[in-house]
């Protein structure tokens, strides 16, 4: 199961008109459900603590799911919202070069408002489809997230209520259900935050994983009868073992004028001199004589043939992606020489295509 099959499965059970997806959860059985995404909780990590879930695991496990490429949040969560992988909707990843804008970057998270959220991801999301079809849809988390560039952008069509703790999601969520038909998408972002900061398997990360526990028990318990309850995730993640800098005793920064994706999945912008054919195949050479078997190192039209991003690519999908694009493995991280303060102090990372970052759980209740 892919991450792009979930809501065109679950809106089809609600009777709304989606393209067909490769699978089939039946009708929804009173028109309410509930979804809930867990930032960085990744299928393997679910498992290997699961006694710190009891009442995740007391739901009905579904599948480990697929994500997209590259393994992180921006681009899966449009992935689940649009129903479409990367190539199409055109988030390829946590940043990527603005074209024709001088070398800017855009942080999908953060944005930039001189970048226009509709124009930049076209695909309709299925909350605007679904609305249209007469379902009531809310989108919860934390008011920081309200009107930014990337729910506009990712969130279309969804009404967003604010929840600055466990009460105030609990009462949201059931006042989004209140009335049949309707759809609840909740967001929580406390593990993925203590990943970064102090690693998987970390005292921190497992308090923010019982966190998770007690937030999935209180909507067990608290959610109007007949909902139709999900968790799934839009990644895992994996802790650093090795760093290596860009251009700091090697040869990786020659020939390039900007560094944009994340530590375990690189954008690389090459300077003008060297966008020739021959000469970024020289680099991408270099790239892959240094890092041996540590990473894989794509050639744009590499990766556009090789479907890193999906069968469909967009134009302006290829417009954005990086002239090479670099896939760690194992523990590896790929620092900015800009940025490196930053990215060297977390601890936790993701981006890449191990199945501790690209695999993540599905589970369902229906409510008693």
């Amino acid at each position: 199961m892919l991450l792009s099959d979930i809501f065109p499965a679950i809106f089809s059970g609600l009777g709304v008109s989606v393209k067909p997806g490769n699978f089939d959860f039946g009708v929804s059985p009173h028109g309410l459900e509930c979804f809930l995404l867990v930032d960085g909780l990744g299928a393997l990590a679910a498992q290997e603590f699961k006694a710190f879930l009891p009442a995740l695991n007391s739901m009905n496990f579904i599948a480990r799911v697929e994500t997209a490429f590259p393994s992180t949040t921006a681009t899966s969560l449009t992935t689940l919202t649009t129903g479409v992988l990367p190539g199409a909707h055109g988030m390829l990843g946590y940043t990527v070069r603005v074209p024709r804008s001088g070398g800017r970057v855009l942080n999908s998270l953060k944005w930039d408002e001189r970048v226009d959220p509709h124009t930049w991801q076209p695909i309709p999301t299925l909350f605007e489809i679904a609305e249209r079809a007469g379902i009531a849809i809310s989108f919860i988390a934390q008011k920081r997230y309200e009107n930014s560039g990337f729910t506009r952008a990712t969130f279309r069509g969804a009404n967003f209520q604010s929840a600055n703790g466990l009460d105030e999601i609990i009462t949201e969520s059931k006042k989004s259900l209140r009335n049949s038909p309707a759809f609840c998408y909740l967001y929580l972002n406390d593990l993925d935050v203590a990943g970064h900061s102090h690693g998987v398997g970390s005292d921190k990360w497992l308090r923010a994983l019982e966190y998770v526990d007690k937030v999935v028990g209180e909507l067990l318990e608290k959610l109007p009868t007949g909902t139709r309850f999900w968790v799934s995730a839009d990644h895992g993640m994996v802790n650093a073992e090795e760093k290596i800098t860009i251009g700091m005793d090697n040869s990786l920064l020659d020939g390039v004028e900007t560094i944009a994706g994340e530590p375990r999945a690189r954008h690389i912008y090459l300077s003008e001199n060297f966008l020739d054919p021959e000469s970024t195949n020289k680099i991408a050479k270099r790239w892959r004589d240094f890092l041996s078997d540590r990473a894989c190192v794509y050639t744009r039209s590499g990766a556009i043939t090789g479907g890193l991003f999906g069968e469909d690519v967009s134009l302006d999908s290829q417009d954005r992606m990086g002239d090479l694009v670099v896939i760690a493995h194992g523990g590896l991280v790929l620092l900015d020489p800009e940025r490196v303060k930053l990215e060297s102090a977390m601890v936790g990372h993701h981006g890449a295509l191990t199945d501790k970052e690209r695999l993540v759980p599905l589970y369902n209740q229906i409510i008693n």
